[in-house]
């Protein structure tokens, strides 16, 4: 998996390329850990994104909760398989998915 990361002021973009899977997602929670201090807008990129595990599931939830207290998160560019993952598990009503 590839995450590419840009930073805006306080605006912090996350594109991810590949699988959130159980071997990929602990890089991609020790970026987050890194990046969010001070970010008021968090927003993942899933336009290249192929699969989500409910490894990758659980760093989006451990995210959420930690935009909660300092701004928003929002998902952008979900298929149509992730977004069935999101329906099926309630993600759907927990994230912000544009």
């Amino acid at each position: 998996m590839n995450i590419n990361k840009a930073i805006n002021e306080r605006e912090l973009i996350i594109a991810l390329e590949g699988r959130l899977d159980t071997a990929t997602a602990p890089e991609l929670e020790a970026k987050l850990n890194q990046s969010l201090n001070g970010i008021e807008k968090l927003v993942f990129d899933f336009a290249a994104l192929d699969y989500l595990s409910s490894a990758g599931l659980r760093v989006l939830l451990s995210a959420q909760k930690t935009m909660n207290k300092q701004g928003k998160m929002i998902v952008r560019n979900v298929n149509e398989t992730i977004s069935e993952i999101f329906e099926v598990t309630g993600f759907s009503n927990i994230l912000t998915i544009e």
